[in-house]
């Protein structure tokens, strides 16, 4: 948008923006995963544990989540079973982020994609865009 619109043209293109919650105890992650998806044009609702991720993927729903697997307080496994469990959030794709490596268990739990630490951003990309446009479709 350029500044010259509208201010109503302009806020109407921020409210149709996707949404994408990020989900980590690390700082730095949550930040550089928030940077870039607000470079590719989300909007970005943080959390720091799936205690405080679970209130905030309820109002407003996001279109995406990224988790950590590995967190204090509510780890992203509880965290991804619990939003599985929720009518309001079950149906919203979860990429999970970890530096261990359980493909079987992540998809049990009800992830969509399972990207190992450290996670190369263009891949984490990708695998945004493609469960989006799945979702889409469907």
């Amino acid at each position: 948008m350029r500044p010259s619109e509208p201010r109503a043209d302009r806020l109407d293109a921020m409210k149709h923006r996707p949404l994408a919650l990020v989900i980590d105890d690390s700082d730095d992650t949550r930040e550089m995963y928030a940077v870039m998806l607000r470079l590719e044009g989300f909007a970005v609702e943080e959390a720091r544990d799936g205690r405080e991720a679970l209130h905030k993927a309820r109002e407003p729903l996001p279109d995406i989540i990224i988790t950590d697997l590995a967190m204090p307080i509510m780890d992203g496994w509880e965290t991804i079973r619990r939003l599985r469990a929720d009518e309001r959030t079950r149906r919203i794709p979860i990429i999970a982020c970890s530096g261990q490596t359980f493909p079987t268990r992540t998809h049990d739990c009800g992830a969509d994609a399972l990207i190992p630490k450290p996670c190369p951003l263009d891949m984490l990309l990708l695998e945004v865009r493609g469960l989006l446009r799945r979702d889409a479709a469907a």
